[in-house]
């Protein structure tokens, strides 16, 4: 069929150089795409290389503890990922001798490896004719067929897949995959998609009937939680200061934090500290309290907007098994809480 010559001949004139196309090793490309499952290339493309180099293998990163590994992930994200990451890991090396599973239905026994993930390890690295789905495949075949099923439906996923296989040469899934994610990635882009210069130009039904800004239809809507966070600084007579593993599921599981208090709102000065002085702290001398200026922020996730408070508290006792600011940059944080100490220098 001539959408896929077309579609192979446009990737191999403008596919971009990344590493891990340069390979077949099924550890590098599934390290890749745990990676740039909800993350753009050019955020993932560091943290590849940051893991290649301190776990080069399957064996060192399930040697590794989780706490190495979610110090690396710091600021991509989805850090749930990372722990399924390391998880996977292990059971690869300890338990399968270090080798991946080598077909698709088997990859999918992995911890964190969905039917996407599964399929491109699987025609990546073996060749098995299975299609990949994303965002990007989604959008390329809507568009180019004018197929208006609702991609927030389950069954639509089968749909495209389908009709993704039928595409495909079998022959060379490998490259027809990569293709597609591609040509979505840098060509048929969800906004303002230049489609003067689109080799489907003459042949894209969405085109044609003036209906590509309308597809892919999707009809869900993620619902927003707003959430207000205060965390508390501390520091006692020596510097030190108070720090916390998130162990409750939830966002940044097993990642650090400042001791927080939670509220319903936006809070001021008078709320927090009776709420200090009284509650959280009372086993304290409290000698002062203050809001950092001009930290107070919104860090929007995918689900939650946290609407974020810093306040130092400073206390006159000696914090039992207090860490000083030297040795707080080697925990795991949330990256907005990494930064927030990076910029006030509390970190060194």
């Amino acid at each position: 069929m001539d959408f896929h010559n077309t579609l192979i001949k446009w990737y191999l004139q403008n596919k971009r150089d990344l590493p891990w196309r340069n390979t077949t090793d099924p550890y590098q490309i599934w390290l890749s795409e745990i990676m740039l499952q909800q993350t753009r290339v050019a955020q993932g493309m560091p943290y590849f290389f940051a893991f290649t180099k301190e776990f080069p293998t399957v064996f060192d990163l399930a040697n590794a503890s989780e706490e190495q590994v979610l110090k690396l992930w710091q600021g991509l994200g989805y850090y749930s990922r990372a722990r399924n990451l390391h998880k996977t890991a292990k059971y690869v090396a300890f338990d399968l001798g270090g080798s991946f599973p080598a077909a698709y239905k088997e990859l999918l026994s992995l911890k964190g490896v969905g039917e996407y993930t599964a399929a491109a390890i699987a025609s990546f690295s073996y060749n098995e004719a299975v299609p990949v789905v994303d965002g990007n495949v989604f959008r390329v075949l809507s568009r180019y067929f004018d197929i208006e099923s609702d991609i927030a439906i389950p069954a639509t996923k089968k749909e495209f897949t389908e009709l993704a296989y039928e595409l495909m040469p079998k022959d060379n899934p490998a490259i027809f995959n990569q293709a597609i994610m591609e040509f979505g990635a840098l060509q048929c882009v969800p906004k303002s998609p230049n489609c003067t210069i689109c080799d489907f130009n003459d042949s894209c039904a969405a085109l044609q009937k003036k209906k590509v800004m309308d597809l892919p239809v999707k009809s869900k809507k993620v619902k927003v939680t707003n959430r207000f966070f205060n965390y508390l600084i501390l520091e006692d007579a020596l510097g030190n200061t108070q720090i916390q593993k998130r162990t409750a599921k939830g966002i940044w599981h097993n990642l650090y934090e400042f001791p927080l208090l939670e509220t319903k709102e936006i809070e001021g000065f008078d709320f927090v500290s009776e709420a200090v002085k009284n509650d959280l702290f009372c086993s304290y001398t409290i000698i002062g309290i203050e809001e950092y200026h001009n930290a107070a922020l919104v860090h929007k996730l995918s689900h939650q907007h946290l609407h974020i408070q810093f306040w130092k508290i400073k206390i006159e006792e000696v914090i039992e098994k207090g860490v000083n600011m030297v040795d707080v940059k080697a925990f795991p944080f949330p990256i907005v809480i990494y930064n927030f100490l990076e910029k006030q220098e509390l970190i060194c």
